[in-house]
């Protein structure tokens, strides 16, 4: 057989490795029902004006989402107080992540990305021909920048950062964040992700958008978190002008589908006090998951998303313990792949769904500690 000739830079990309489904998982363990707890979603959305929304949306899915776009740009630049221009959409967050990869990088050139973050970023760079250096996080788990700016070389084209970052769910303090973009963003191209910052406590999140002209920084968003719209794929980035209409030129046109841009458009301006009485509705289960966790001696690293990242007891390795909680039908996600095989990254669910994890929980860790 004659050779397949990928592009030569596939071969250091790894396949990003998602939650387990529902679906596949009831099938497997011939379960009746499923806690999904392994994959951040939102499980409270959408929410009561996007619903609607996306029912009107039908009547229009024979034409191409042209004004659609144009409204919710809009939208969303009177919300961050600027305009259009500094705008552009995406097919949610992984999409935009990946075309920023393709605006910025060059063969040759260099990223810097945090250790333990989000897989997507090292793999979009690799594919582009780019180096990836890995920053370890501090023993807090917040980002080191001192070790950031230790690491840039003249080679060095872009930083990824996660605020909140997952799997870890840890911030940096505000200003400490700004103070490094001042410092660093004249010089090197900083990306910054917010798929989770709406989770964020008030007083605890950079405020950074006025930024996007002085220095070279652009940000990423999402609706599917924070707005409950994972299955609608809508993200967008924030950025100068002439970086967004870089951006328009090399994107697939249309690439959000007309029902996410109706939904997303009706989250942004109708459904805002809903979004935020499920945000304190998630935080107060948060804090009682961490209660709950705490009196099985299981550690929780502070989280300002929607899920926690936690250490088992003793010497109990986590891919066990998420293979027997799937068995019994609840999905965390263990968190080997990151480099940490004694903990899980545990998404906040609705309050049964949470009691379910902890009862299952429970079990396990009693039969372990046991044998240890």
């Amino acid at each position: 057989m004659s050779e397949l000739n990928f592009r030569r830079q596939v071969d250091d990309c790894q396949p990003y490795i998602a939650g387990e489904t529902e679906a596949a998982v009831l099938k497997k363990y011939h379960l009746e029902s499923v806690v999904k707890l392994g994959s951040n979603e939102n499980p409270y959305g959408p929410y009561t004006n996007a619903r609607a929304a996306l029912q009107e949306s039908l009547q229009y899915l024979n034409r191409y989402p042209e004004d659609d776009y144009v409204d919710l740009i809009a939208t969303i630049a009177a919300k961050n107080g600027l305009t259009s221009q500094n705008v552009a959409l995406g097919g949610g967050a992984g999409n935009v992540i990946e075309t920023t990869s393709r605006l910025f990088l060059d063969a040759g050139d260099e990223v810097l990305i945090a250790t333990p973050t989000y897989r997507l970023y090292r793999e979009v760079s690799l594919l582009m021909g780019a180096s990836v250096k890995e920053v370890p996080v501090r023993s807090d788990f917040t980002a080191d920048f001192e070790a950031f700016k230790a690491a840039i070389t003249p080679k060095t084209k872009l930083i990824w950062l996660c605020n909140p970052n997952n799997p870890t769910g840890v911030v940096n303090d505000p200003q400490e964040l700004t103070r490094f973009i001042d410092e660093v963003g004249d010089h090197v191209w900083i990306v910054l992700d917010e798929a989770y910052a709406d989770f964020i406590q008030a007083g605890q999140r950079a405020q950074l958008t006025d930024k996007l002209e002085q220095k070279k920084l652009v940000i990423i968003r999402t609706f599917s978190k924070y707005y409950g719209l994972a299955g609608a794929r809508v993200g967008y980035i924030l950025a100068r002008q002439k970086v967004i209409s870089a951006y328009d030129t090399i994107t697939e046109p249309f690439c959000v589908n007309r029902s996410g841009l109706f939904a997303a458009r009706a989250s942004l301006l109708l459904d805002q006090a809903e979004a935020s009485e499920i945000k304190e509705k998630i935080l107060q289960q948060k804090q009682r998951v961490v209660n709950e966790l705490a009196q099985l001696e299981v550690e929780t690293v502070p989280s300002q998303a929607n899920f926690i990242f936690v250490k088992l007891p003793g010497k109990i390795a986590a891919g066990q313990i998420a293979a027997q909680l799937m068995a019994q039908g609840v999905i965390v996600r263990e968190c080997g792949a990151w480099g940490y095989p004694q903990y899980l990254r545990i998404t906040i669910g609705k309050a049964a769904e949470n009691q379910r994890l902890i009862t299952e929980l429970k079990q396990l860790l009693r039969v372990k500690v046991k044998e240890q």
